[in-house]
């Protein structure tokens, strides 16, 4: 099911929700101990295909900005969709070439906490943990030449650079979170 809203879980200014989660390379990643100025926060997985066509993007995104610790999270339903199972999580960093953690939310707990809707969605935490930016990666999931508005990228730097992003928030487009059966959102 295709998404293009976005979160009214977490409004801008809202802190950080705490989480503490499995990553593919063996350690666990907690929100209270990422150290970078900023924090991106990316709700993705195996599958999609709109978060497939963001890989690459997402990766040059990484090795552009210093200042900022990406995490990305899978929170789909590995029973249901195999191909995002922890296993597969592994491969799908190896072959990416992702220089960040990609944790597994097998309970769903996290996106619930986020209002994460789909894959990919983002969020852009500063400093103190506060959220500044919420949304899509950029304009044009289809064709990387096309993107006019390159919103998360924007976000980061804007915060890197110690200002206030000029848009804080844009829909997310793409896969519905693929929810076990009885979490509600």
């Amino acid at each position: 099911m295709l998404i293009n809203d976005n979160s009214s879980v977490l409004a801008i200014g809202d802190s950080i929700p705490h989480f503490s989660l499995p990553a593919t390379d063996g350690m666990t990643v907690d929100s209270k101990s990422v150290k970078d100025p900023v924090l991106a926060v990316v709700f993705t997985c195996n599958h999609c295909p709109y978060a497939q066509a963001y890989e690459k993007r997402l990766k040059d995104l990484m090795e552009k900005f210093e200042q900022t610790q990406f995490v990305l999270i899978n929170s789909n339903d590995a029973a249901q969709y195999p191909e995002d199972s922890f296993d597969r999580m592994k491969l799908k960093k190896e072959e990416a070439g992702w220089p960040c953690e990609y944790c597994f939310d097998e309970s769903q707990e996290v996106a619930t906490s986020f209002g994460a809707l789909c894959t990919p969605h983002c969020f852009v935490f500063d400093r103190e943990r506060v959220l500044k930016y919420k949304g899509r990666i950029d304009d044009n999931w289809e064709h990387a030449a096309e993107v006019t508005e390159h919103n998360l990228h924007d976000a980061i730097q804007a915060l890197e650079e110690g200002q206030e992003p000029a848009n804080h928030e844009e829909h997310a487009i793409g896969c519905s979170i693929k929810w076990k059966e009885g979490v509600t959102v």
